[in-house]
């Protein structure tokens, strides 16, 4: 055999096989990375990680519109002006929280199935995540005395005065009008609107939500439109009995239990919003003179999660919201517009009180109210507007004279009312005024979703006693606060403005949250952390 070829004789049969047992290693291989990859995506999926591959439209959304009929009310008003230099800081740290407070915030996080924590395994341009996963909205069609009947007889909702002319412009009420040249207000989307307006607007505004459904199966939140606070608001004076006031509750709650949708988590994921404050809900006795309904201490209705302009504070299913204001913007340049605004406003006052005082009485309420006006009458520094007399009553009633004085103030004065909150307090932070509170459950333990957790952050706080017993004078409290932190709060109250108003209901804001988008992004955490609670009891019961 000669060289040449020895040089092209065939590999050996050994060689051969070497070339086999690797392609056989090479497919067992990626055999068992594939056998990983299952492995790690059943026990993340068990953690509640999904991998979605595939986008599926399955959902109506709805945007429902309504023609509103504006029914334009007129308003005088003066000037404004600038904030005075400060020296000493005032104790502000007595701020107390309620326990579970930090709880309560935990349901602002996210939904656990939102399209930003859901990982995706997909290259193709086409298969897109759904955007409104974990967000759906179901309302329910509730027969029409729970919500309309209320409004086509607005003239008997309140006792004392006609409600008709504030459920007009989707609840907004009548539309503010300047007459001066002198411009208190922005021009467009003012309205003089009523503190206990919520449940309209909200539902109002919800029916152009963006991630509405026809298909209460995709619903991660299920919306009850009953105007609970309207309803009571009828019977809450005049001698009608538990009987007449419960009606409607007790009808309600038997309809709703009755419904599939109700049966899918017992309640759980339902929730319902009250214009009043929670105590009005929550009638222990069946004794007529017991004050409110027992809507919330109904079986079924402990389920639910309800939204009010206060809660009560010891019950784990009640979220307070901010109080209706009277700027309702249609765009965010409107928001931003009026930011600028009150940075730039002077301020002459050092503090400012809107309010009445009370009967003379035992109650901590009636004695700080009291004082405070006696202080601010005694003051130089301190602007009154005084919603006793009837000759300003008026006044404080009207949009342009409360936000002139609150703009003109670098303090708002904002002590319990004939509750622990007040609309006042949420006019005021509109205004950039820097609020003033004597008790912990006027905002810090109230507003956990809208206001931050640091109250001094955005606030003084004097404590009740130390105002009653005149251990300190609030003229000389505040005139102490630095400069420094004057701004510091002011700058944090104006950055705060679009979380505490509701836009108007027909439109939709582009890069900021207002106090409806808050609200429902709270709920919807809510609900989701009941569902994650729910599932790990039943996986650890199994």
């Amino acid at each position: 055999m000669s060289k040449g070829q020895t040089l092209n004789m065939d590999k050996p049969p050994l060689g051969k096989h070497f070339d086999n047992l690797r392609f056989v290693f090479l497919i067992s291989f990626v055999f068992c990375f594939s056998l990983l990859l299952l492995d790690y995506y059943v026990a993340v999926s068990d953690h509640g990680i999904d991998f979605l591959l595939f986008h599926m439209n399955g959902a109506n959304h709805e945007d429902m519109q309504t023609m509103p009929k504006p029914s334009d009310s007129s308003f005088i008003f003066n000037e404004t002006a600038d904030c005075p230099e400060k020296t000493i800081h005032a104790n502000q740290n007595n701020v107390s929280r309620v326990p579970g407070e930090v709880h309560k915030r935990d349901y602002m996080s996210p939904p656990h199935l939102n399209r930003d924590n859901v990982g995706v395994v997909a290259n193709s341009p086409s298969r897109n995540l759904d955007s409104c996963s974990g967000q759906y909205i179901y309302v329910y069609d509730l027969a029409s005395r729970f919500n309309e009947d209320l409004l086509n007889g607005c003239h008997s909702l309140m006792r004392w005065f006609d409600m008709c002319p504030y459920m007009s412009n989707l609840g907004l009420g009548p539309k503010v009008i300047e007459k001066s040249k002198e411009k208190v207000l922005l021009e467009e989307n003012w309205y003089a609107t009523n503190q206990f307006s919520l449940e309209v607007i909200f539902h109002n505004t919800m029916k152009h939500y963006k991630c509405l459904t026809k298909d209460s199966s995709l619903a991660s939140a299920i919306y009850v439109p009953y105007y609970a606070g309207l309803d009571v608001g009828r019977y809450l004076w005049g001698g009608f009995n538990v009987s007449t006031r419960d009606a409607s509750p007790k009808e309600l709650v038997k309809w709703l239990s009755q419904q599939p949708e109700w049966k899918r988590m017992w309640g759980r994921d339902h929730f319902i919003v009250g214009g009043r404050i929670g105590w009005d809900f929550r009638r222990v006795t069946d004794i007529n003179d017991d004050w409110g309904t027992k809507l919330m201490l109904l079986p079924e209705a402990r389920n639910m999660s309800i939204l009010l302009i206060e809660s009560a504070g010891s019950e784990e299913n009640e979220f307070a919201i901010p109080y209706p204001t009277y700027f309702h913007p249609n765009k965010d340049r409107e928001i931003f517009q009026w930011q600028k605004k009150m940075r730039n406003v002077k301020r002459p006052h050092l503090f400012s009180f809107a309010g009445a005082p009370r009967p003379a009485s035992n109650s901590s309420s009636s004695s700080i109210r009291n004082e405070i006006i006696k202080q601010c009458q005694s003051s130089r520094s301190c602007k009154l507007l005084n919603c006793h007399d009837s000759h300003y009553h008026n006044n404080c009633n009207d949009p342009v004279q409360v936000t002139k004085v609150f703009q003109s103030s670098v303090f708002c004065i904002q002590p319990p009312g004939d509750s622990f909150t007040r609309r006042s307090i949420f006019d005021s932070i509109l205004a950039g005024c820097i609020p003033v509170f004597f008790d912990p459950r006027s905002a810090y333990n109230q507003y956990l979703w809208h206001l931050p957790k640091n109250g001094s952050s955005y606030s003084v706080y004097i404590p009740v006693t130390d105002v009653t017993q005149k251990r300190v004078m609030i003229n000389e409290t505040l005139s102490k606060v630095p400069r420094s932190e004057v701004l510091a709060m002011r700058k944090e109250i104006i950055k705060l403005i679009p979380r505490i108003i509701y836009r108007y209901p027909s439109s939709r804001l582009e890069t900021v949250e207002d106090a409806f988008d808050i609200a429902v992004k709270g709920i919807l955490g809510r609900i989701e952390a009941i569902k994650r609670d729910t599932t790990k009891v039943n996986h650890s019961s199994s």
